[in-house]
């Protein structure tokens, strides 16, 4: 996914346009390095001139050049990681390029929020504080448990399971976590997880979850609003994506 930098930037100014931008622009770096993974890391070719990855305004991401003018408009990301991926094993450079990834939207946040007071910086730090970070999300998909609802023959299952809360949770198939993240004393069931739609936490089974039936992505009910009562009466949940785009239709 290439897009020049010049299209990246954006000019939020509330504490809560400050944070939509920073979550926004953090689903599209996990996003990156997590479900899109092989993409990214094709995008990443070392016979290219300096690349960086960018976490985009609208969740999605971007291997681009870095911005030509200087100083840039906005602060930018680590510079030509695209050197290092071959000459690391895989999941390190990854783990390299998230924890970069981290350090970037903290400066982007707090450069569009360098004229908030104290009490407005704070708030703004603890609700960014409040969200995994890249490196846990990309951590957590490492090392997660199965929770895939998909059986030793590789087949969906489509029965309903329940959580410790004793909710209902319908399963469907994820994509397995790639052989390159495969350590040797781990069993494979530990290479399928869910990552919620919105905020791209892992799953939990503490936690309330609500599958999407048109897009077949997971959502946190806290994320997208549906509370377990509620959930019971909704027949076929559709997320606020596919909402928003039959609407548009």
């Amino acid at each position: 996914m290439d897009m020049a930098p010049a299209s990246i930037s954006s000019n939020p100014r509330s504490v809560e346009e400050i944070y939509k931008d920073f979550s926004a622009r953090r689903n599209g770096l996990v996003r990156a390095l997590t479900s899109d993974v092989d993409d990214f890391y094709s995008s990443c070719d070392p016979d290219k001139e300096n690349l960086c990855l960018y976490g985009l305004p609208n969740g999605n991401w971007a291997v681009a050049p870095p911005a030509e003018e200087v100083p840039p408009e906005m602060p930018e990301p680590a510079l030509g990681i695209n050197f290092a991926r071959d000459g690391m094993q895989r999941r390190d450079w990854l783990s390299l390029v998230a924890v970069h990834s981290d350090s970037w939207l903290i400066s982007v946040a707090f450069f569009f929020g360098a004229r908030l007071n104290a009490n407005d910086r704070k708030r703004l730090f603890s609700m960014i504080s409040d969200l995994p970070s890249v490196f846990e999300a990309f951590s957590d998909r490492k090392h997660g448990r199965d929770r895939s609802g998909v059986d030793s023959s590789g087949k969906s299952r489509h029965s309903s399971k329940r959580g410790n809360d004793g909710h209902v949770k319908n399963s469907r198939a994820v994509a397995p976590v790639p052989k390159e993240y495969d350590d040797d004393d781990e069993d494979d069931e530990e290479h399928n997880e869910t990552f919620c739609g919105t905020c791209g936490g892992l799953y939990n089974s503490n936690e309330f979850w609500i599958g999407c039936d048109i897009c077949e992505r997971w959502f946190h009910g806290k994320c997208v609003r549906i509370t377990p009562a509620r959930a019971d009466h909704i027949k076929h949940y559709k997320c606020p994506d596919c909402s928003s785009k039959k609407m548009r239709q």
